[in-house]
């Protein structure tokens, strides 16, 4: 008979930061500010870990990290807060040189992630013939069409990541989740292409809660693919995490400030970074302040 004890796999976001390890490629699930699991990202802010890759359709959780001088590279298709277009953060890294890039389009990222998802070493597109984006070493390669047409294509590198880190709504002890907004994105394929996945989720429940017909269609994969799952309420604020809560806008507002200066970053990582997520809380106005917020414009 099974242990059933050896199935839970719950975990605190601090020791999910304590299993990463430096030089990791890790991938960041989520959109721009939409369900990035930004406990887990302030919690690598506060460790010790460094020369991070990290790959991610960005938005503030690259730039805290950029700001707080993990990352050694990043792999992105953008990088934004939506409606502040262009990451303060990040663009002080770019500008500073502090990073190291791959920059793609959102179908090359989405590509990549497939073909480590499937275990490919490479997949064909044409995505970015014609552009400068195939001037960066990493893209050089092409492959010609064994078929009659002989077309030459890009050989898109897999995306292999060595952790993914992923927000959802709802998890059991055993790791299965569901992501509830209607926008799941590419959070599969992150969890594909990981050697490990884990994920913040709002609510830990019984799993007989979570085996209803009506959710079949948010649970995002199998539980296999899931290490561990820290239950962390308001975990991906201040992005959203529709339809339990909305963007901050006020909160973002704060933060795009903090990128002005190293006194204006110190005092906001002072503030909402070095801090436990209770104290995090009240900082940024308290739980019913965040379950109120107003649903944004884009």
């Amino acid at each position: 008979m099974t242990d059933m004890t050896t199935l839970d796999k719950r975990l605190t976001v601090e020791e999910i930061a304590g299993r990463l390890k430096n030089g990791m490629t890790i991938g960041i699930g989520g959109w721009a500010t939409r369900r990035k699991p930004m406990a887990l990202v302030r919690a690598i802010a506060r460790s010790n870990l460094k020369d991070l890759t990290i790959v991610s359709y960005g938005g503030p959780d690259v730039g805290i990290l950029a700001a707080a001088g993990k990352i050694r590279k990043l792999i992105f298709a953008f990088v934004s807060l939506d409606h502040y277009p262009l990451e303060p953060h990040f663009r002080n890294a770019r500008q500073a040189g502090a990073l190291q890039i791959l920059e793609l389009d959102e179908g090359m990222l989405h590509w990549g992630l497939r073909a480590a998802a499937m275990r490919m070493p490479f997949l064909p597109t044409r995505i970015g013939i014609g552009t400068d984006l195939l001037k960066q070493p990493e893209l050089s390669n092409r492959v010609t069409s064994p078929f009659a047409d002989g077309e030459e294509f890009v050989a898109l590198p897999a995306l292999k990541l060595d952790a993914a880190l992923l927000h959802v709504h709802r998890s059991d002890a055993r790791g299965n989740v569901l992501t509830l907004s209607p926008d799941p994105f590419f959070d599969e394929l992150f969890a594909r292409a990981a050697d490990a996945t884990y994920v913040t989720a709002e609510k830990i429940v019984p799993t007989a809660e979570l085996n209803l017909p009506a959710n079949a269609r948010y649970n995002l994969v199998e539980r296999a693919l899931i290490t561990g799952v820290a239950e962390q309420k308001f975990g991906a604020h201040p992005t959203s995490a529709a339809p339990d809560y909305q963007l901050d806008l006020k909160h973002l507002k704060i933060y795009t400030e903090s990128a002005a200066s190293p006194e204006a970053w110190a005092a906001y990582r002072a503030s909402f970074v070095d801090v436990p997520s209770a104290a995090y809380l009240a900082a940024a106005g308290g739980e019913e302040a965040v379950s109120t917020l107003p649903k944004p414009f884009y």
